[in-house]
């Protein structure tokens, strides 16, 4: 449990996310993130010489990669240290983990979470096999072919998901109607011209030859029915799964400060709201269930920070299938229509870096809205592992 991490109130924005092999396609991630970051910094009026240390939050390697760090930094105008955070789908909420436990314990007073992530043009990699045959080269798509096999389980995540869907019973029905729930949401926050996503969104701005590119709103979401779900099939036969109740690769980037208390009252946009990283946890289930996952690292963070789910105002899980939230409500007791309101990341898209921040970031709006208290957010990340942290505004 932390005492002394916060997030200065508006101290953070995400970016709107793009579909795969859209507009970002050809956008190099690390140094995307630090552009924009550094205007994040200008027309917010942060001052950039706060940052002491920064931690880059990314899944797929880009050109650089190796100082990712420091070269998003340098991005920025700043010179400082910093190290990369990988931890697959769960990237965010851990880089925010890490940076609230830099400034509880090593004397650092502000740090910054950039998170990064281009799954479009994803690298294709060859490896050094020497006893293969004739000395031949291994291959390796660092998207597709993590997404289709755990090297420990040899299982997709898809496998995975229906996995935990025939253990629990649940069903085609169940997993189209909350698919449907889900648009609706993702509906409300592009209401009255998007006001709920202007309250933390902040544009992309890229100089081309033909002049200036600008994305302010998310790119790759396509409206959804119940009878546009029950017209489409089973990826697995006899699956409850969809193209249209999983998540869909995306770009795009985020980034948020944290700071101790003091400082985020004083560089915050209202004083009154202070946002206190309260605790992290993380769990492994069994192997090849990886959407059971989160409910147990949600549950390890809620007893750290002495709360219990009745007690939440916001809910935000991670979705790269529907599944993950029919189990995520079931266990932890909550009405599944609640979770996630606003939309999540199977309707707005994955970047896996910054997808959870994001839902972090809409989390602590959303429990601002609704005048203060603890938001909780989990998601599951490669490997049959997940995070999750709660937070508590005002």
């Amino acid at each position: 449990m932390f005492k002394n991490a916060y997030i200065p109130y508006g101290g953070y924005y995400s970016t709107p996310f793009a579909k795969w092999q859209g507009s970002l396609q050809n956008e190099n991630s690390i140094k995307l993130t630090g552009n924009t970051s550094k205007r994040f910094f200008e027309e917010k009026g942060f001052d950039p010489g706060i940052i002491e240390y920064v931690y880059f939050g990314h899944t797929v390697i880009q050109p650089g990669s190796f100082y990712s760090a420091p070269y998003g930094a340098a991005e920025m105008g700043i010179n400082v240290p910093g190290q990369s955070v990988s931890h697959a789908c769960a990237t965010s909420t851990t880089a925010v983990f890490n940076a609230a436990s830099a400034i509880e314990t090593t004397g650092y007073s502000t740090v910054y979470v950039m998170l990064g992530d281009r799954l479009s043009n994803a690298p294709h990699v060859v490896w050094p096999n020497p006893l293969g045959m004739g000395g031949m080269p291994m291959k390796e798509d660092i998207n597709i072919d993590n997404i289709n096999g755990d090297p420990s389980t040899g299982q997709s995540m898809l496998s995975t998901a229906e996995n935990v869907a025939k253990e629990y019973g649940f069903t085609r029905e169940e997993a189209d109607e909350l698919t449907r729930i889900r648009y609706e949401q993702y509906e409300e926050a592009i209401k009255n011209d998007r006001a709920f996503q202007k309250r933390y969104m902040f544009p992309i701005r890229i100089k081309r030859r033909k002049g200036e590119f600008v994305l302010t709103e998310d790119e790759g979401v396509f409206p959804t029915t119940m009878e546009s779900l029950a017209k489409l099939k089973p990826i697995i036969e006899n699956g409850i799964h969809t193209f249209g109740s999983q998540t869909h690769p995306a770009d795009g980037n985020a980034g948020i400060i944290v700071t101790n208390r003091e400082h985020a009252l004083e560089i915050g946009k209202d004083k009154n709201i202070p946002v206190q990283i309260v605790a992290y946890g993380a769990t492994r289930t069994k192997r090849a269930f990886m959407p059971a996952a989160p409910a147990d690292a949600a549950k390890i963070a809620l007893e750290r920070g002495g709360v219990s789910a009745k007690d939440l105002k916001s809910v935000k899980n991670h979705t790269p299938f529907i599944v993950n939230d029919l189990h995520f409500a079931k266990e932890l007791g909550l009405d599944k229509k609640n979770i996630n309101n606003y939309g999540t990341s199977m309707v707005f898209g994955h970047p896996q870096g910054p997808t959870m921040g994001r839902l972090l970031i809409e989390a602590i709006e959303e429990t601002v809205i609704k005048g203060g208290g603890y938001a909780l957010v989990a998601g599951c990340a490669a490997g049959d592992n997940a995070a999750a942290l709660l937070v508590k505004i005002g």
